[in-house]
């Protein structure tokens, strides 16, 4: 959002002043990444961090999916919430 926040504002002074669209919005991008990259790596650590983690198999990521696939396999269902009876 932040990143965000600055290509707008760039495009936008740059479109105020005058500067052709199609510049101006490759300006505005490529400032907007230069300021993320230097001013907001703080942000961006913990992402990394947790991307690694996730392609290292440190972590998985928890899904719903996989709740009611375990909630079948143990037949543990709330009274009226099972499968359908056949």
């Amino acid at each position: 959002m932040i990143r965000l926040s600055i290509f707008a504002v760039v495009l936008a002074v740059l479109l105020l002043a005058q500067v052709p669209g199609w510049i101006a919005a490759i300006v505005a991008a490529l400032f907007g990444f230069a300021v993320s990259y230097l001013f907001l790596g703080k942000l961006r650590a913990p992402v990394v961090q947790g991307v690694a983690d996730r392609r290292s198999g440190k972590t998985q990521a928890p899904t719903d999916d996989e709740d009611v696939e375990d909630a079948l396999e143990r037949n543990d269902f709330l009274e009226g919430d099972g499968p359908a009876k056949r």
